[in-house]
C-alpha cells in the first residue's frame, strides 16, 4: 500500500492535495486541496469562486492557483468535482479524500531538500540549503529534515515561506532548541534572526481571522515556541512530522461531536504538542460554559491549526474553547477538546493563564 504521511503532498489531475493526517482509509488518501490546476479546471474558476488572481503560480508550463479559505475548498468541491470529498464515519465529517487510484505522484518533503542539497537552482532555494546546512552543523542529521508546501512542488517565488519539515517528536524539541542558540549566537546575526516586529504583524493577520487573540496575546505565545525565524529576510516555520516509528494506528477509534465547550485545564504532558494534531494531555479539567459534569472524563485537548501548536507546555494551566468530543476506542471512552475544527479556528483558541 502506498504510503504517506503529513506534511507530503499528493498530485492528481485536478491539481495538489496536503497530506493532513497520519490515518487514511484503504482507498483513500485525506489530503486537503491546496493547489487547483487551472489548465485542467479552467479559469473562470476564478470569477466564479472570486479567487485571487496574485497566487497564480507556473511550473514545467503548467499554471496553478493557491486556494487558503477552508469554506471556497469545499465549495469548489462540492460544486465540480464531489468526487473528492468522503463522508469520514469515524469522525462524523466531510473531509477532502483523494482516492489512491486518482494520484499520479507523492511528492515528499525528504526528497525534494535532498534535491536542492545537491542542485540548488534558485537564490530561494539556496536558503533552504542553507537553513539545512546550520542545522546540520549543531547536530542535527540531514535525514531528518525536509522542506514542505509551495517549495515542495516549486510553485514558491522569492516572497514565499519556507516551511522547513524537522522528523521525529525528539528532533524537532532539538531543532528548537538549536534555533534558540542561534538567536543568542552573534555568528549568525546576518543569515539568521528572530522575526522583526514586520514579520510578527504579517504572521498575526494570516493565522487569526477573528478577535479570538489579540496581537500582544498572540505574540506572547509564540515568541517563546522558537519555531519560527528569518533567514536573509525569509520567514521560516520550523513544522513537526512523525517518524513512521512513531505512527499509531488508530483506525479503529471514532469520534463523535457533543457541541462546543470552554475549558481550563493543566497541562500534564507536551510530547506531541507540535504535531498535527497538536496534542495536549490534561488534567484538573474545569468545563466554563456548561455543566461540569463531564469535566473528569477530558484527558486531552487537540489542534488542527498550526495556529495552537506548542501553544502550551507541561505544568501550565490553560484556558481552550473548540468542540467536545467523545473518543471510542477498544480500551475504553474519553472525552477531548478539538481546537481548529476549521483551518482558520474561528471563535476556537488555546490559552496559557499561569
Amino acid at each position: 500500500m502506498l504510503k504517506v504521511r503529513l506534511r507530503d503532498f499528493v498530485e492528481t489531475e485536478i491539481g495538489f492535495f496536503a497530506v493532513n493526517t497520519y490515518e487514511h482509509p484503504r482507498d483513500r488518501v485525506f489530503a486537503f486541496l491546496r493547489y487547483l490546476n487551472l489548465d485542467v479546471v479552467g479559469k473562470e474558476v476564478i470569477e466564479r469562486y472570486n479567487l485571487n488572481r496574485k497566487d497564480i503560480r507556473e511550473v514545467d508550463g503548467r499554471r496553478y492557483i493557491k486556494i487558503a479559505d477552508t469554506w471556497k475548498t469545499y465549495k469548489i468541491l462540492r460544486d465540480m468535482y464531489p468526487e473528492y470529498l468522503y463522508y469520514d464515519e469515524r469522525r462524523d465529517v466531510l473531509l477532502h479524500g483523494v482516492s489512491r487510484e486518482e494520484i499520479i505522484r507523492v511528492l515528499r518533503p525528504q526528497e525534494r531538500l535532498e534535491e536542492i542539497l545537491n542542485n540548488c537552482q534558485s537564490p530561494f532555494e539556496e536558503k533552504c540549503k542553507t537553513l539545512a546546512h546550520v542545522f546540520h552543523q549543531w547536530g542535527l542529521d540531514y535525514k531528518h529534515m525536509g522542506v514542505s508546501g509551495s517549495t515542495l512542488l516549486r510553485l514558491n517565488s522569492e516572497n514565499s515561506d519556507i516551511d522547513f519539515v524537522i522528523y521525529g517528536m525528539k528532533n524537532h524539541r532539538k531543532a528548537r532548541e538549536i534555533l534558540k542558540s542561534i538567536f543568542e549566537d552573534e555568528r549568525y546575526r546576518d543569515i539568521i534572526k528572530p522575526l522583526s516586529e514586520e514579520h510578527w504583524r504579517r504572521v498575526y493577520k494570516k493565522r487569526i481571522k477573528d478577535n479570538t487573540l489579540t496581537y500582544q496575546e498572540f505574540l506572547r505565545h509564540e515568541i517563546r515556541k522558537y519555531n519560527r525565524g528569518v533567514i536573509k529576510g525569509t520567514t521560516f516555520d520550523l513544522l513537526a512530522t512523525r517518524d513512521w516509528h512513531e505512527i499509531e494506528d488508530n483506525l479503529d477509534f471514532l469520534y463523535r461531536d457533543l457541541g462546543p465547550v470552554e475549558i481550563e485545564a493543566l497541562v500534564v504532558n507536551d510530547d506531541y504538542i507540535f504535531d498535527n494534531p497538536a496534542i495536549y494531555k490534561v488534567e484538573d479539567v474545569k468545563i466554563l460554559d456548561r455543566d461540569n459534569h463531564l469535566a473528569a472524563g477530558i484527558k486531552e485537548v487537540v489542534s488542527f491549526t498550526h495556529t495552537y501548536a506548542g501553544q502550551a507546555f507541561k505544568g501550565e494551566r490553560i484556558v481552550a474553547r473548540g468542540k467536545l468530543e467523545r473518543v471510542i476506542t477498544p480500551k475504553g471512552e474519553y472525552l477531548r477538546v478539538v481546537v481548529g475544527t476549521s483551518r482558520e479556528a474561528f471563535n476556537e483558541y488555546i490559552k496559557v493563564i499561569s
